[in-house]
Formats: structure tokens, sequence, C-alpha cells
């Protein structure tokens, strides 16, 4: 009897006060159980144990079954899982707990609206993608100039971008707000006219100057360097260069106006040839405006004809590729499917070089829009800049609007209340990583009041620590490339020196898949690893993954697992987790998946469905480059993930409550928020 005494004591001394989130569990014994098993999910949820924290979650549902608060974070849980379709379910049923007018439900009705369109059919939707302006960045703020005539942008990795200004002779550097972080304004002399920017391979900036007849070279900062070209009609000068771009061997291509020419230069500035004059085959530029670069291809625009036109790196006619459909283009901008981007005149448009179609998507713009040049930013947005009007205009899908972000408060730490730690994660509807956010992009609260001291303690895109966990697949087949794989693994650890990368983790893929024991600073090591004899027909690709990508869960934020594979994945790669759940559990926890092959193989439609959902890519471990460029990639994978510090002010009722935590997210017109909560320490 006292024994029993005690453990209800116990029950009641640390049975949190649900009554805050609207859950009165009140004080009978089934309440005091629910309470407690709360707890346990909620600690365990925080150290990445999702298993652990969904059984007692679902424990602490039979005791209070129907609330709203328990299936919210039961659903949570599934998700960090990689089980959407039952997190679905379970948020569904938490909106219908909750009484009709109260404010959880809308926050998690945006939640399941958007993951449901990740599983359905978001990607047709965004077949034909429509874009409305979410924001401006004006060139005049309270009377003062801060830039003048924009005509080109360059977006940067950490989510910022560089306009080139025409009319204030210079290159201004704005963050995802629109903040002027960095001014350049070239050599001493200054620059004369700039009109476009590019990068090359090495980072370093290359700026045309219109007037000039010239290329500035500048450093990745901005800061000049030295000069390409001078003013004149010869091979190698140039009159009015205007359009720039660098192609996959670094070569620079500058578009002149006034030659009405490409002229191509080395990285360095040298003289290559130029090309565009009239030949048998073309008829030659009227008036040149945007050119681009992709797999070997040059493309340019001509703003009289109403062309693009298409032309080898050394600068044979290739022919026309888009030839109706274009008022003015001026600028172009390649994306990787080989769609561009097209700044024509007081619209933007996307045109298919394959199949000649063009797009409108944006309205058509007044009188006082000039869009000359475009880019797409690090976070999905499309930046145009308004020569005319004198701004840079934000586009954001209309997708992309109609959901915000996806905000999700990953991680709680309270040990050191009232000092609490807190991580949350930016997403925007693609599940694609929303960088470059800044303390005032956020606010957090606690029962509608912003919380005291908030700190920013830093971004995980700044971060160059990587974690990497490689998985070695252990099929009957796979047991030939024993020294392959000891390559993979040698050249993984070379790739990664001095990145901030490191491998944390090696498993073997096999019937039971291990962990091994490795050192990763001894070659001999990694070797051993490499080639245990762990060789079994009925081996577990599923099991291993799942093993691998719970062990990166409390590691850096930049993280990824990296498959040394044959390609073909066997019949039980399936067994007990679908391959839309380890899909999701990777990307639902920030984990990307490389694949890298041994053998002749090519990778099997389940390992590109695996790359394609968390960003990796499919190498070749003997192809020309290596695979080092692959590996060094990730230390500069996007990350959305942000840490912050704050003081609570809410009472702790030593240590029995719930406290709650929102966060808000707001850039430009768009905005995102989560729910949340913890338990103080007892």
């Amino acid at each position: 009897m006292q024994k029993t005494a005690a453990v209800l004591l116990a029950l009641f001394l640390n049975a949190p006060v649900f009554a805050q989130q609207g859950s009165a569990l009140g004080t009978d014994i089934n309440a005091l159980h629910a309470a407690e098993s709360f707890r346990i999910g909620l600690e365990a949820y925080n150290r990445y144990s999702y298993n652990e924290a969904i059984l007692a979650l679902e424990q602490a549902l039979s005791y209070k079954p129907g609330d709203g608060l328990i299936l919210d974070w039961i659903g949570k849980a599934y998700y960090r899982s990689g089980m959407e379709e039952i997190a679905l379910n379970q948020w569904q049923a938490a909106v219908d707990a909750y009484p009709p007018g109260s404010p959880e439900p809308v926050i998690i009705n945006s939640r399941i609206e958007v993951v449901r369109n990740r599983r359905g059919l978001f990607s047709m939707m965004n077949d034909s993608p429509r874009y409305v302006e979410t924001g401006v960045f004006p060139g005049r703020v309270d009377n003062k100039q801060v830039f003048s005539q924009p005509s080109s942008l360059l977006s940067c990795d950490d989510g910022s971008v560089w306009a080139v200004c025409y009319g204030s002779n210079e290159i201004v550097r704005l963050d995802v707000n629109g903040y002027v972080r960095a001014r350049r304004r070239g050599p001493i002399t200054g620059f004369d006219r700039p009109y476009d920017i590019t990068r090359g391979l090495d980072g370093r900036l290359y700026v045309s100057e219109f007037r000039g007849g010239r290329i500035s070279i500048l450093d990745k900062d901005g800061n000049w360097l030295a000069h390409i070209g001078k003013k004149g009609f010869a091979q190698g000068e140039l009159i009015g260069p205007a359009a720039l771009a660098c192609d996959e061997q670094g070569y620079i291509y500058a578009a002149e106006f006034g030659n009405r020419r490409i002229s191509k230069f080395d990285p360095d500035g040298n003289f290559i040839t130029s090309f565009g004059e009239q030949s048998g085959f073309f008829n030659g530029f009227k008036s040149i405006t945007g050119i681009s670069a992709k797999d070997g291809v040059i493309y340019a625009a001509d703003n009289i004809e109403k062309k693009i036109y298409m032309f080898s790196g050394d600068g044979a006619f290739l022919g026309a590729v888009i030839e109706e459909g274009l008022s003015a283009p001026e600028s172009l901008e390649v994306f990787s499917d080989g769609t561009l981007l097209v700044a024509d005149s007081n619209r933007l448009l996307l045109a298919d070089p394959n199949s000649g179609i063009v797009r409108k998507i944006t309205a058509d713009g007044n009188s006082r829009i000039l869009y000359i040049g475009a880019a797409i930013d690090k976070n999905g947005a499309i930046l145009a800049a308004n020569f005319v009007s004198n701004e840079i205009s934000v586009f954001a899908s209309t997708g992309d609007v109609a959901s915000g972000f996806f905000v999700q408060i990953e991680r709680i730490v309270s040990d050191n209340f009232p000092e609490v730690s807190l991580e949350l994660s930016v997403q925007n509807s693609k599940r694609n990583p929303v960088i470059g956010l800044e303390l005032r992009n956020f606010m957090l609260s606690e029962k509608g009041y912003p919380v005291s001291e908030l700190t920013l303690l830093g971004a995980g895109n700044a971060v160059l620590e990587t974690d990497i966990a490689v998985l070695i697949e252990r099929s009957p087949e796979a047991a030939e490339f024993k020294q392959e794989f000891a390559a993979a693994l040698a050249d993984i650890k070379t790739a990664l020196n001095g990145t901030g990368g490191r491998i944390v983790s090696i498993f073997s893929a096999g019937a039971q898949p291990v962990r091994e024991r490795f050192d990763a600073n001894i070659q001999s090591s990694l070797a051993e690893a490499a080639g245990q004899n762990r060789y079994n027909v009925a081996w577990r690709f599923d099991l291993g993954l799942r093993l691998a990508a719970t062990d990166l869960l409390p590691h850096a934020k930049k993280r990824a697992v990296v498959f040394l594979s044959t390609g073909e994945l066997g019949e039980l790669a399936f067994e007990r987790y679908a391959l839309s759940e380890l899909a999701a559990y990777l990307a639902n926890n920030n984990i990307v998946f490389d694949c890298i092959l041994v053998g002749k193989n090519s990778a099997g439609d389940s390992i590109q469905y695996l790359c394609e959902k968390t960003g990796g890519t499919i190498t070749r471990l003997y192809q020309p480059e290596g695979i080092a460029p692959v590996i060094r990639s990730l230390v500069t994978t996007p990350s959305g993930t942000y840490s912050f510090k704050f003081k609570s002010s809410l009472s702790t009722d030593f240590g029995r409550a719930f406290l709650p935590i929102s966060a808000e997210v707001h850039l430009l017109e768009r905005s995102g928020r989560d729910d949340c909560g913890y338990f103080p320490p007892p």
C-alpha cells in the first residue's frame, strides 16, 4: 500500500499542466498516467528517438483518448519517422478533436496541406508554374539612394544576390530582406557603366563594363583584380560588352552589343575566339542581348529578331531554338533542366529549347516596367531587375505563396531553464530549405507574448561541418568489389580533408546490418571496414539505410548517407520499410542520399528516386573527375536550420508544466508558423 501511494505521489508531482494547451486532463489516475507518458514521449522526441516517442505518446493517448495535443505530437513523431500517411491521419484526428474556433487547427491544417501536396499532385500542378510578386527591393528609400538602374543579378550560396547597378556604377550585395551587405565600385577609377555579372568555376566574379569596353575580374567578395580586353573592333577587343556567361570548362563569353558578336576568353582573360558574325548559315546578330551556357551550348537572344539562337562552345551555329512568343528578350538564365528564364521587356518567360514552347510565368507589366536581368535565388524565388523603375522585384510561385513556409520546431533543450535553446527548420512548399534568414525574420512567443532575450545562435547553412554515414552493399555480387569499396572510402576521406566534413560511421547492409569499427585517421582501418566479409544473398538495404540515417540524427545539420553499391538492391530491399517511407525519413530529417557506383551496372529506379527526393546524386567511382566534387558539394548543401536561445518567463509549476512555444517566420509577404512545447527540468 505504501509503495502504491509513493508511485501515485510521484506521478502527481510530475504531471504536466496540460490545461495551458487547452487539454484539461484533470487529476484522475488516467490523467496522471497520460501526463507521465506524454512527458516521456516529448523527451524521447528531443533525443531523436522517434519510435520510443511514438510508443510513449500512444500510451498517453490510451489514457486520454481524443486529446488534440497528444494526437498532434503523435503526428509529428510519425512524420519524422518517415510514416507520412499515418502522420496525416493523426493530424486530421487532432484537428477534429479541438473545439470549433480553436486556434490550434489552423497551424495543423496548414501542415496537412503542405505534406499532402508534396505527396500528391504537387509536381503535376507545377508543370505550368505561375509567379506573383511578393516584394520589392527599392533603389531609393527615404529619399536616399540605395542603388540606381539595376541591370543584372547573380545569386549567392547564402541566399543573397549581387546586383549590378548601371546607373550608380557599382555592384551591391543584397540579403534576402533587401538590405545592402556589401558595395563594390571596381578599380580605383571605378566601373564604367557595369552591365552584367557572372561567376567563374573558382568563385571569381566577372563584370562587363558597357561604356568602358572591358570586363572586370573580381574575387569572390567583389574586390577588383584585373581587366579583360579594351575598347576596339579587333579580335579580343570589345565594344559595348553587355551579357556574360560562363560554361562548364570555365570559359567566359561576352555578348558585344556594338560589335554584334560573342567573344570567348579563358578564365584569366586570354582571348580564344569570337563568333556570331554573318555566315552562310547565320545572318548575324542585329541586337544581341542575353546569353547563357549549358552543356557545351551557348544560347543567345536577339531582341530585334525576337529569337534565341544556339551555338557550340567553339562558335558553330546550331540553329534558332526559340522563334515565336518573344517581344524583346533581354537576359537569359538557364536552369539545370535546360529551360531558359527570359526577361522579356515587362514580363518573365520560361522557354524550352527542345520544344520551342514559351510560357509566360508573370503577368504583363505596365510602361514603368523593363526587366533587363533576372535570376533565381537559392530559395527558389525569381528576382528581376527593373531598369526603368529602379527597383528589384521578387517573385514566388503561386504554390509557395499559397502554402507559406513549412516551419518545424525540431528540438528544444531546457536543461538550463529559464534559458532555453531551440532548433527549427524552414522550408518552402517543395521541401527546399529557406536560407539567409536573420533574426528580424523570426518571432518566438510564449502564450502570445514575445520571448525575452531572443538570440540567433547560428544558421545551419553557414556551418561547414558535415557528417557522413557510409553504407556498403553486402550482396554476393558486391563481394568482388572489396578493393573498390576501400578505394571509395579513401577517396571520401581525402575529399573531405580541410572542408569541415568527416565520416562518422560505416555500416554494412548485410542480412543483419551492423556498424563497422574503424578509425577515420588510419587508412588501413578504413580498408578493413570496407573488406569485412558480410556478404549474404539475404542482404537488407532498407534496414541498413534506416540504421545509417538514424545514426546521423544527433550529428551535424549538414549530413548525408553515401551508399557504395553495384546499383541493384535485391529482392529483400524493402521487406520492412517501403521506398516512400525511407525517402520521407531521409528528407524529413534533412539527410541527403548519395550513391557511388562500382562495376558496370546503372543505378536502379529506387536509388534514383532516393537521390531525387533528398537532393543527392549518383556518381561512378572511376569517372574522370573522380568522386571528390560530389563529396565536397555536401559541405555546401543548403540547410534551412536555425538555432536560437531565449529566456522563458513562464511558470514551471516545479517542472510539471507543459510550456508552449510558437515560432513564426516572415520574409517579405510570405510567412509560416509552428506551435510546439517542452517540459522544464523538475
